[in-house]
């Protein structure tokens, strides 16, 4: 037998309003608050479109978190089309009630535990709810003093066509300047001219993550370059894949770089960047190193070729001293000077949690010189050094600084290979002594670490 649970005052409250639509609408302005956000999902829910759209235009909260209760996705269209078309009504007057509050519709894919805190379920009622509350209040205030009414969402610019929500938005879009907002944006595609049409349409201070994930060259970077400048409130980017096309001289080249670093100048907010198989990097590091104007918390340059000035130029920059995350993994440092790679950790040894120096071929005469400095990294919570050649000798030194770390829970290893080796027997008995070494030395810190070893050896040989 089963039992269905009994209605709450709150649900049957809900279901009766909604059994007759005009009473419903007519009602709103007498409506209690707390019932507003109910109301809504369950109209939501139902497709109840004449109550939906007369909730917006009275809604009593700063922000309508409706991502949160749909996808932007074709079966949504039509609750999007009644949304605003409430919002239109809104727009188009000249006078509002003293009880329109509405200054945010957030189309982004959250704020679920809002609708669950005021649909009564008090699990959702934490915390994060709070939280909530108090990130809403701080962005309406940010909002109001820019415009009566702000529109935000998420985008991802693909090689296929805008699905049928964004597609619609965009046009409705079109002609209100500054409405939409978008906080994070995803571009993989090369349709320079479909991007510059969609960024224009946007109110780009508010963006706050950019992704580039896809084939660009370097002029159609160089393109995209003022559009970023203008995202003053930008903290994450990443970019990767760009190439030079092999008819370019040297003066030309230098031109794009610098149109594209310069405005690095104006994002002050920015903390993490991510630059990834960046062809035009090697030997010009230091252009964007001396454009950034604060420090970062996040730097990570992977699978690009750099060069000994480039590292040098990376100690010297005021931006990395306050590093949290470095990663160089897959820039390949068999021929470089080791000095500079310590000078690096030696100045952000107070700061840095995670070091991923992964498939960096570095030999262990580098890695005994970067040995003192590693050690001094007090903050340090992982260390990746996979696919890095290294001996027994050499890995028993590192472990021996490593164990001195406190706050180190993760270390990730290649199998030295010699343990493959013609003497690989003793050798392999010689790690299983060294695990035992590292246990007890860790016993007494009462420290939670994983060391781990990848079952693939790196050859000295370095291939």
């Amino acid at each position: 037998m089963s039992f269905q649970a009994t209605p709450t005052l709150l649900h049957l409250a809900v279901r009766s309003l909604l059994r007759d639509e005009a009473l419903a609408v007519s009602g709103l302005q007498d409506l209690p608050v707390e019932l507003f956000p109910p109301l809504f999902k369950e109209a939501f829910t139902h497709k109840r479109f004449v109550v939906l759209k007369a909730m917006v235009q009275v809604w009593p909260f700063p922000c309508l978190p409706l991502g949160g209760l749909m996808k932007m996705k074709a079966s949504y269209l039509e609750t999007l089309q009644i949304i605003l078309d409430g919002i239109n009504i809104l727009l188009d007057q000249k006078v509002h009630p003293r009880s329109h509050k509405l200054r945010v519709l957030d189309l982004r894919a959250m704020h679920k535990d809002f609708w669950n805190v005021w649909a009564g379920d008090e699990a959702a009622a934490g915390s994060l709810e709070v939280k909530r509350k108090k990130k809403t209040q701080d962005r309406g205030a940010r909002v109001v003093a820019k415009q009566s009414l702000k529109v935000f969402i998420d985008m991802c610019l693909k090689p296929r066509a805008l699905d049928a929500c964004m597609s619609y938005l965009l046009l409705w879009v079109e002609g209100r300047t500054g409405l939409l907002g978008c906080k994070k944006l995803k571009i993989s595609t090369i349709a320079l001219r479909n991007i510059v049409k969609v960024l224009e349409m946007l109110d780009l201070d508010y963006m706050e993550e950019v992704e580039v994930c896809c084939t660009w060259k370097l002029s159609t970077l160089a393109s995209f370059a003022p559009y970023m400048g203008q995202m003053r409130s930008l903290r994450k980017f990443l970019l990767s894949h760009v190439c030079i096309p092999v008819p370019i001289s040297l003066e030309e080249k230098g031109k794009l770089i610098d149109q594209f670093t310069s405005q690095f100048h104006n994002l002050e907010y920015l903390r993490e960047l991510s630059l990834d198989s960046i062809s035009f990097l090697e030997g010009h590091l230091d252009r964007l190193l001396r454009c950034l104007k604060v420090p970062l918390e996040t730097l990570s340059i992977t699978d690009c070729q750099l060069s000994e000035s480039d590292l040098k130029s990376l100690t010297q920059c005021p931006g990395i001293r306050q590093l949290k995350h470095l990663d160089l993994s897959g820039v390949i440092l068999t021929n470089i000077n080791p000095k500079p790679l310590r000078v690096l950790l030696e100045t952000v040894a107070a700061t840095l949690k995670t070091l991923d120096l992964e498939n960096c071929r570095i030999m262990d005469s580098q890695l005994s010189a970067l040995l003192p400095a590693l050690s001094s990294c007090s903050q340090l919570t992982t260390f990746n050094y996979l696919r890095n050649p290294i001996s027994v000798a050499v890995l028993e030194r590192l472990l021996c600084h490593t164990a001195r770390l406190s706050r180190l829970t993760l270390e990730m290893y290649s199998t030295p290979w010699e343990i493959y080796g013609a003497q690989g027997a003793f050798h392999h008995k010689r790690l299983e002594q060294l695990r035992e070494e590292l246990s007890r030395t860790m016993e007494p810190l009462k420290h939670t670490r994983t060391v781990w070893f990848s079952i693939i050896p790196c050859p000295p040989c370095g291939y």
